[in-house]
């Protein structure tokens, strides 16, 4: 598609917005400030009487990205790095968030932890995930392992899929295509393609749901290099969800998941013909029997994931299964305690020269209590027991005090918490520095903070957070997987902002000061902030306008074994989005990059110049 083409989209969808006639400010809705919060308790609870800044990514903020990936998405919010997600579909991500590494965040799908223990760091690839297929995300920052167990120790990604609609048939489907280009090579050639299809509903006792999404991307090559051949990497996604309300106490829900993608890559500064084959399957179960002030809750899955690569040194193929079960009580007490007891249930497998595994079975109870004076207070206890290692005890501790003013409340809050992160299978039974000896890493964080809410229009908290990890896992000289004596300290400031100055107006922003001290904090940026403008022309067309800061951070350069300083950059987004046929019809345009920001994000690879996406989206 040619440049001027492009540009002339804008000008009509944009034009066609402002012009477009005005509907009475009290019919437009644009964000709800009286948030309900989930993940720090298992609750819901209001925000208010949560003890932590939980982000909330709601289904309308992510029909307000459409066409852009989870990592991006995630990318926006504070006190969280998901470097190479502003880099080609298909670059390996790497998920930093209060200035920890990627080992050290966890993500949940559904009530259910996800982890890929096949690989060196066990992370769970989030290349593998779709917006299409989520409803929401929040998101918790600081050591959460009493709720999550072991890699909860900076953040956990909560991830809540689609529900089935209330009626018997309804489907969605979104189909989007656009460029796929750097700064430099502009010439506006298709290169991008996402689909997605989803049919669900209700019948009766009985729900169901199947969905289906897939992107392909060409035109960039993975690394920076003269020839620039590109580097083409494709997404499948399919998932089926099978749900009996048996009566209206119980209720089971079974599903089924299978992605796959295949990624051409380069190494840094190197063209080469690397292919990468990944596959992941996923098959699992939740119910809730629920009785009075009580229920009972279930979430168990299977998982296995193979990725082959096929490179300069040859073919190597990883495979790794695990299972995760979740067993545990919620009880309300008096309307003011709320209280969980639990077991969790890991097993870990892979195969290297043999096939390896460890079990871990953790009991863990928690209670929140919600005073009718303002004090708040969420507390809570696990005792890891691992087949390999032994014991280790994590606690927390987060009260919060809310004072209510004639137009809001103000929140302060603080909390204590302990964390631990368990060696992986590679780093205990792999061919290359194995260990069975190694014992956890510890993680403890102190934060504190204070939240202001105005006339249900205006919300601010700022905290300051300070974590520390011991017996972090690294290599001695011989290579071998040690825990190291060397502490790490990180420690920063994290500020958000929500303002809704007019009913058809919003605004959010966001920074970030994170320090890591005792070693050379990779890819950490010191500095980081975001600030986005949404505005509703009318009942059917809105638009958002972006900005995002990422300040300096080094990289390794493997060629000199020196860490290079990457120069600070700042983006700037827009999209917009018209509704052709109320609930049933909407198209997109985004354009990302907009001012063509010439940068680098990785050390040796590429990044996406100004790129356009125009798809649409039917609702049946």
């Amino acid at each position: 598609m040619k440049k001027n083409h492009l540009w002339l989209i804008t000008a009509l969808l944009a034009g066609k917005g402002v012009f477009a006639q005005n509907v009475p400010q009290d019919s437009l809705k644009v964000q709800q400030l009286d948030e309900v919060v989930v993940s720090d308790s298992k609750f819901e609870l209001k925000r208010e009487n949560s003890g932590k800044t939980v982000i909330k990514i709601t289904t309308d903020e992510l029909q307000r990205n459409q066409g852009r990936t989870v990592a991006e998405i995630i990318n926006t919010k504070s006190g969280i790095e998901i470097a190479g997600s502003r880099g080609r579909d298909g670059a390996v991500l790497g998920a930093f968030a209060r200035g920890g590494r990627g080992r050290q965040v966890l993500i949940v799908i559904d009530g259910v932890r996800v982890s890929d223990p096949s690989t060196f760091s066990a992370e769970y690839d989030l290349r593998l995930l779709s917006p299409n297929t989520i409803e929401s995300i929040e998101i918790i920052k600081g050591a959460a392992s009493t709720l999550y167990g072991t890699n909860a120790a900076t953040a956990v990604i909560n991830i809540t899929t689609k529900k089935s609609s209330e009626r018997e048939v309804a489907g969605n489907f979104e189909t989007s295509i656009g460029t796929n280009q750097t700064a430099d090579d502009q010439s506006y050639d298709l290169g991008s393609i996402q689909n997605s299809a989803n049919v669900n509903g209700t019948l009766g006792k009985f729900n169901y749901g199947v969905d289906f999404s897939n992107r392909y991307k060409s035109g960039m090559s993975a690394a920076v290099t003269p020839q620039n051949e590109e580097d083409i990497f494709s997404h499948f996604i399919t998932n089926l969800r099978l749900g009996y309300q048996f009566s209206e106490q119980f209720e089971l829900q079974v599903y089924g998941n299978q992605t796959k993608f295949k990624n051409e890559y380069d190494t840094s500064m190197m063209d080469a013909p690397n292919l990468g084959d990944n596959e992941q399957q996923r098959v699992g179960l939740s119910s809730e029997y629920s009785y009075g002030k009580g229920s009972v809750h279930l979430n168990a899955a299977y998982s296995d994931y193979e990725s082959i690569a096929n490179d300069t040194f040859g073919e190597s193929t990883t495979e790794g299964n695990n299972w995760v079960l979740d067993l545990y009580h919620k009880y309300v007490f008096g309307e003011q305690f709320h209280t969980i007891l639990g077991v969790n249930y890991i097993k870990d497998e892979a195969r290297f020269t043999q096939e390896v595994d460890f079990t871990i079975v953790d009991p863990y109870a928690n209670v929140v209590y919600v005073s009718d004076f303002g004090l708040n207070l969420n507390a809570g206890a696990r005792l890891n027991n691992h087949s390999e290692y032994g014991n280790h005890f994590v606690f927390n501790v987060n009260p919060s005090f809310v004072f209510d003013t004639e137009n809001g409340y103000v929140k302060l809050f603080g909390s204590y918490a302990t964390s631990y992160i368990t060696p992986n299978l590679t780093q205990l039974f792999g061919a290359f520095g194995g260990n069975p000896n190694l014992e956890p890493e510890e993680n403890t964080t102190i934060e504190g903070g204070v939240e202001l809410k105005l006339d249900n229009t205006f919300r601010i908290s700022t905290l300051y957070f300070d974590r520390n990890e011991t017996n972090a896992i690294g290599f001695d000289a011989n290579f071998t997987s040690i825990n190291v004596a060397d502490e790490i300290d990180a420690n920063g400031v994290e500020v958000e902002a929500t303002w809704l100055p007019w009913n058809n107006v919003s605004v959010n922003a966001n920074y970030t000061f994170t320090e890591r001290k005792g070693d050379n904090a990779i890819r950490i940026p010191k500095h980081k902030a975001n600030l986005s403008l949404w505005y509703q022309f009318s009942e059917s067309t809105n638009a958002s306008l972006d900005y995002a800061y990422t300040g300096e951070r080094f990289d390794t350069d493997f060629n000199t074994f020196s860490d290079i300083a990457l120069e600070p950059f700042s983006l700037l987004n827009f999209a917009i989005r018209h509704e052709l046929i109320k609930n049933k019809l909407n198209v997109f345009l985004n354009a990302d990059n907009l001012l063509n920001e010439d940068y680098r994000e990785l050390l040796g690879f590429t990044t996406r110049g100004r790129n356009f996406r125009l798809g649409f989206s039917l609702n049946l």
